[in-house]
């Protein structure tokens, strides 16, 4: 165990049993007011994040899976770091200076997460941990190869999880490229502030900073348009709880799963989202340097996922709220561009700030 200045503490030592498999062994950062986060280097994945209710007692605000060895197994993505690509590209393909690009259909025609094989299945190397003021921090790489699921350039990615003394979670994406490609990388952690997902997350309160979002076809793909939020279900300018007009959604998505485009214009300065926890009063702020976020709440859950303490979320029994690109980018003009160039940096970072009321 390192044990750093000021309280704050990096540690390999397991919080509960893991395998020998040294992808699967926990990397736990805590800060001097007790939050803990846990890391695995498979899958650059958030295992764990706990936070302290109203009362001071420290809780799971994310779903953790029963077993780390579970994290091997398919499930939902929870906690991991996905790309190349996050969400959807349409009709698994892409044009890029004229060349087309075939990519693995793993959501019926489409493209989602980077294939059946993403960066969520991969192991990441530790490179380095290390010391902030009042916390602890590590920083994860990964090699891409050019063509890996047919994507074009060898992609170099690093992941930088910060867990600061102002009780802050900062996940920091970084990527340099040697050919023309397309890239956007996020965080896929499934939230609940009261209890970790063993009850629904339709009581929670949010609030979007996004006047605009992007609508969808049946299949879960952006028709192409940046529509208003306003008079619709989508309208989270005020807060609203998840549950209030989720009914509407239910015939075509199952709930929410839809991109925001979001007012805060990549200014870290600026509020993005807020969630609140009504029973914990456990309350999550989020700010980013990206364009859009996905809301999406938990519709495929259905009680099959083994989580820790015996908690089998159900569906709607955790929201994720996913920093990232707009879903099919590379195919629509009229998107913000998720294109990386030689001699460019991708760097984006989102930064969770957690409290109580």
């Amino acid at each position: 165990m390192d044990h750093l200045s000021g309280g704050e503490e990096v540690s390999t030592s397991p919080a509960r049993p893991a395998a020998d498999d040294p992808a699967l062994r926990p990397i736990r950062l805590r800060n001097r007011s007790g939050l803990e986060a846990e890391i695995l280097p498979f899958g650059a994945t958030l295992a764990r994040l706990r936070a302290p209710d109203r009362h001071g007692r420290l809780g799971d605000v994310i779903l953790t899976l029963a077993a780390f060895t579970d994290y091997r197994g398919r499930h939902p993505h929870v906690g991991a770091s996905v790309g190349r690509y996050a969400n959807r590209i349409g009709g698994a393909r892409f044009l890029l200076d004229g060349a087309r690009y075939e990519l693995a259909a793993n959501d019926g025609p489409h493209h989602l997460h980077g294939g059946t094989d993403g960066f969520d299945r991969r192991r990441w190397c530790e490179e380095q941990r290390f010391s902030v003021s009042g916390g602890a921090g590590v920083r994860l790489r990964l090699c891409s190869p050019a063509g890996e699921a047919g994507y074009p350039g060898a992609l170099d990615v690093e992941v930088r999880y910060v867990l600061g003394g102002d009780d802050t979670l900062s996940i920091e994406y970084r990527a340099v490229t040697d050919a023309p490609t397309v890239v956007s990388l996020t965080n896929h952690a499934y939230f609940h502030l009261d209890d970790g997902g063993a009850s629904s997350v339709l009581d929670h309160v949010l609030w979007l900073a996004a006047t605009h979002y992007t609508p969808v076809d049946r299949s879960g793909l952006p028709t192409g348009t940046i529509a208003p939020v306003r008079g619709s279900p989508f309208d989270f300018t005020a807060p609203h709880t998840l549950g209030e007009r989720i009914a509407a959604l239910v015939p075509e998505r199952g709930g929410y799963d839809h991109n925001f485009a979001l007012d805060s214009a990549g200014d870290l300065g600026v509020l993005a989202a807020r969630l609140e926890g009504p029973r914990s009063g456990r309350v999550l702020e989020v700010r980013t340097t990206q364009p859009g976020l996905q809301l999406y709440t938990g519709n495929s859950l259905d009680g099959t996922l083994r989580c820790r303490d015996g908690v089998r979320p159900e569906r709607w029994h955790a929201v994720c709220l996913e920093t990232q690109s707009f879903p099919n980018a590379p195919n629509e003009p009229g998107f913000p561009p998720a294109r990386l160039d030689p001699g460019e940096s991708y760097r984006q970072t989102t930064v969770y700030s957690l409290d109580t009321r």
